[in-house]
């Protein structure tokens, strides 16, 4: 199956579709993207824009996602920035504020934007592992 994000005019995903292999054939059964875009054309309309994205991350960074932003000039898709503090670093990954701490065994960490917003200084909060 081979994945397409559409984009709006400012390459904000606006949706992922799955389409078969064989929708993404050129004439001599080779994948091709411009043929699996103009296939994602023919079912969504001619003035839909579309780039080939993979759900193991081998095309284009990362599996695109409704909301996240393709770059253009790195041919690459941006997840969405997961809380408002965190900023985007030269590799298009979102980076908390401050440093994550060193994870004691039996812990947990995660980020807890309200926290941070509190105090500038904190923001990780480590929590027992839950074992099932």
């Amino acid at each position: 199956m081979a994945h397409f994000a559409q984009l709006n005019d400012s390459n904000v995903v606006l949706a992922v579709n799955v389409i078969a292999d064989a929708d993404c054939l050129d004439g001599d059964d080779n994948e091709s993207e411009a043929v699996g875009i103009a296939f994602c054309k023919s079912l969504w309309g001619s003035d839909t824009t579309w780039k080939q994205t993979s759900y193991n991350n081998r095309i284009r960074k990362q599996l695109a996602e409704p909301g996240g932003t393709y770059d253009a000039t790195a041919d690459e898709f941006v997840s969405v920035k997961p809380f408002a503090s965190w900023v985007l670093d030269s590799d298009n990954d979102w980076q908390a504020p401050i440093s994550k701490p060193s994870i004691p065994e039996g812990k947990t960490v995660t980020w807890d934007e309200s926290a941070y917003q509190a105090d500038n200084s904190t923001g990780w909060v480590l929590t027992d592992r839950v074992v099932d």
